[in-house]
């Protein structure tokens, strides 16, 4: 998202809408990073805050919001439940912590990660 985002009167920064989301998709039994593993848990564990990489959003036509997160999973989850609970996850935060409702949130497995 390159533009503040406007909702309800209340001007809403760009990083603001991927650290909701960030947080609702960790928050998901099952998901073990956003974006590349290489990258997203190194920068985390160093900025101390949840990583945003790995999540793109848009404003589509009608004022909705469209999320893209690409995750890579826990070995052992059944994968399009996994993708439902995020889905679930993400737009019910949105909508309680912003005020925004979503039009559709596209899930991208993109590795899977063996527990220690």
């Amino acid at each position: 998202m390159t533009d503040q985002m406007n909702v309800e009167g209340l001007s809403i920064a760009p990083g603001v809408m991927e650290t909701i989301i960030s947080v609702a998709a960790s928050d998901v039994d099952g998901v073990a990073s956003l974006g590349s593993f290489a990258t997203s848990g190194i920068r985390s564990m160093l900025a101390n805050k949840p990583s945003t990489s790995g999540i793109e959003t848009k404003m589509d036509e009608g004022g909705k919001l469209h999320v893209a997160v690409h995750v890579e999973v826990y070995y052992g989850y059944v994968l399009p439940e996994l993708a439902a609970q995020l889905r679930a996850a993400i737009a019910e935060s949105l909508a309680t912590q912003a005020g925004v409702e979503v039009s559709a949130v596209d899930v991208y497995i993109d590795g899977l990660q063996f527990k220690a």
